[in-house]
């Protein structure tokens, strides 16, 4: 165990090190390259804020006018889901996962409170965690920084496969426990 703490605080010195050595014998203005690099990178920023102050509204908003408790707690009315046996709080962070990293994050360390890391809630969690996307984030972050207004069949698309992982998620964990 202590030489894996060793070797982790080395990685990034190491890496930097690695860089700067690479650039050197490539005849490439290491400094210069990164000053450039950060630059650019605050114009990127300044690009793409509106996308990510509208996605922020968005979930904050969804959340906020009661929409997503209301999804929440719409398969456990109406016994949907029922046959798969699937735990309510799998719904809340499928709702959530497309929408924010940091939300889904959030509600699935809840999840993991209140069930136990064992439950079928935190091992289904788990999976949809590891196998979604943040859908309209990224959607947001990357064609707002490359300017791509046209999306017509990308965002069903999206959803379509954040739906299909989400239920081929469950289907594993209920195969593998």
């Amino acid at each position: 165990m202590k030489v894996v703490n060793f070797i982790s605080l080395l990685i990034i010195p190491i890496f930097i090190l690695f860089t700067v050595l690479y650039g050197f014998f490539k005849k490439v203005r290491v400094y210069d390259s990164f000053v450039s690099g950060a630059k650019d990178g605050i114009t990127v920023v300044i690009k793409i804020f509106p996308y990510l102050l509208a996605i922020f509204i968005a979930v904050k908003s969804f959340q906020g006018s009661g929409a997503f408790d209301f999804l929440k707690e719409l398969p456990d009315r109406y016994g949907a889901f029922a046959f798969l046996n699937v735990p309510i709080e799998v719904i809340s962070i499928s709702i959530i996962k497309p929408l924010s990293g940091s939300a889904s994050t959030a509600i699935f360390t809840d999840i993991v409170k209140n069930t136990g890391p064992d439950s079928p809630a935190t091992r289904i969690s788990a999976v949809i965690m590891g196998s979604a996307e943040t859908t309209f984030y990224i959607l947001a972050v990357y064609l707002g920084a490359v300017g791509i207004k046209k999306t017509k069949y990308l965002i069903p698309v999206c959803v379509i496969s954040d739906i299909a992982g989400i239920i081929i998620s469950i289907l594993i964990v209920k195969l593998l426990f």
